[in-house]
């Protein structure tokens, strides 16, 4: 459908899409699924998406939640991680979801980025966060 407006300075032509951007994509709202306890500050995965949690929650028995995940790719800090590790600049790391720590282990476990400041004495690490639209193993 078309729309056009006579009378401007330059004609112009409006064309009725119906596809539009409906966001950023710096986060998305995710369902919490039954008996599960997530906490604001903490990294997640859920429904296929990889951020960190923007609220704490709790569900029960048959019950579930939207939360919202920060997704964007950025540079984050987090001590969320297997300590026994080195986590040394460049090193890939994953999302192991049975620890619920990011790992340099690739076998089993989801892609979520690259350690961008390796770990320091309190076992903390900065990394950049992956791109999520990517085919996952």
């Amino acid at each position: 459908m078309e729309t056009r407006y006579q009378g401007n300075p330059v004609p112009m032509t409006v064309h009725q899409l119906s596809r539009a951007k409906v966001s950023d994509g710096q986060s998305i709202t995710v369902t919490v699924p039954p008996e599960t306890t997530i906490q604001a500050g903490e990294w997640t995965l859920l429904d296929g998406f990889f951020g960190l949690a923007m609220q704490s929650v709790t569900t029960g028995a048959g019950e579930t939640k939207d939360i919202v995940l920060t997704i964007e790719q950025a540079e984050y800090e987090t001590d969320q991680i297997s300590t026994s590790q080195a986590f040394a600049k460049g090193t890939a790391i994953y999302w192991n979801d049975t620890t619920k720590k990011i790992t340099e282990t690739a076998t089993g476990n989801r892609p979520v980025g690259r350690v961008s400041s390796g770990k320091d004495a309190n076992n903390v690490i900065w990394f950049l966060l992956g791109p999520q639209a990517e085919p996952q193993p």
